[in-house]
């Protein structure tokens, strides 16, 4: 068995004469939720199929719990399991039979195939709605009984392609909530796409982000965020004048100085002391209600990346 969930050495595919995806190298550790981030048509989906064995490699090479993407693709199919761009589901029959349908479809035996539906259900709060028919149910229900489809079979590997995406606030956190503790109590590695940056920063021990095909930064959130952004000086109060401003951005070491209401944000070129900053702004008449000493967050971190010529893959 090999440490990582996930290898992949130069891993690419051309579609015609665009990349899709160039050259990935990436190490998925087992026993984790593992964010891969990127903007629509950065070649997340692509990588999923490609590591799923539904596309095969341009060129480079990818295994899977062990099992090589090219000649073992059945194996890895039998091993995990995916929610990718629909649900799979059928509208028509109920919740029940539609896992009925799949446990059969994974030859489960009559007992454990029951046992595990009603785990599944009674765990993502379906159970007392698994006789409704499907059709009738609201997007996020939908996406929940998608999950229960894709760990039905015990696979020790899930991929999930925006499970998220199109729910409204509330569907998504307790979707999110749901499948955290799932994780926790089954014991899965989690390959997650997803645009919500809150949401791979809550559930995420790593992230990858890939942009046009190419990996260029693999880290935790607290790494990524180190990495890719500068650190700050945030000043909540009163009476941020041009004169301060103009002050502020003079000094050595401040990158840049903004004003938003009652925030003013200091950001640096390196880390250092707040005291001289803010003796010179109580100097000017400015009322300090708090001052807080940071980095940026993931989300402008995922957005300074997306504009990046440099990479941050160590």
């Amino acid at each position: 068995m090999t440490e990582n969930a996930i290898n992949t050495e130069n891993l690419s595919r051309n579609f015609g004469k665009g990349q899709a995806v160039d050259n990935l190298c990436l190490q998925v550790p087992r026993g984790i939720v593992f964010g891969f981030l990127g903007a629509n048509g950065s070649g997340k989906t692509t990588t999923i199929r490609l590591l799923l064995g539904l596309l095969e490699p341009s060129q480079g090479r990818a295994q899977v719990l062990g099992y090589d993407t090219k000649n073992q693709a059945n194996s890895i199919r039998r091993r995990t399991g995916a929610l990718l761009e629909h649900p799979g589901l059928y509208e028509r029959l109920s919740a029940v039979d539609n896992l009925e349908f799949y446990g059969r479809a994974w030859r489960l035996p009559t007992q454990q195939r029951r046992s595990r539906i009603k785990e599944l259900l009674n765990n993502l709060g379906l159970w007392e709605r698994r006789n409704e028919s499907v059709g009738t149910w609201s997007r996020g229900m939908k996406q929940r009984l998608a999950v229960a489809r894709a760990m039905l079979h015990h696979p020790p590997l899930i991929f999930l392609d925006e499970p998220t995406a199109g729910l409204d606030p509330v569907a998504a956190v307790a979707l999110r909530e749901e499948l955290q503790a799932m994780v926790k109590r089954e014991g899965v590695t989690v390959f997650l796409t997803t645009h919500n940056l809150g949401e791979a920063e809550k559930l995420c021990q790593l992230l990858a982000v890939i942009r046009q095909g190419k990996l260029i930064a693999v880290g935790n959130p607290h790494e990524l965020r180190a990495k890719a952004s500068v650190p700050r000086i945030e000043v909540v109060g009163s009476g941020f004048t041009p004169k301060v401003q103009s002050y502020l951005q003079s000094q050595p070491g401040v990158a840049e100085v903004k004003i938003a209401g009652e925030v003013l944000t200091i950001n640096l070129h390196q880390p250092t002391s707040a005291a001289p900053l803010v003796d010179f702004l109580v100097s000017e008449g400015v009322q300090i209600e708090e001052v807080r000493k940071g980095s940026a967050s993931l989300e402008e971190v995922f957005l300074t990346l997306m504009g990046a010529n440099t990479s941050l893959v160590t």
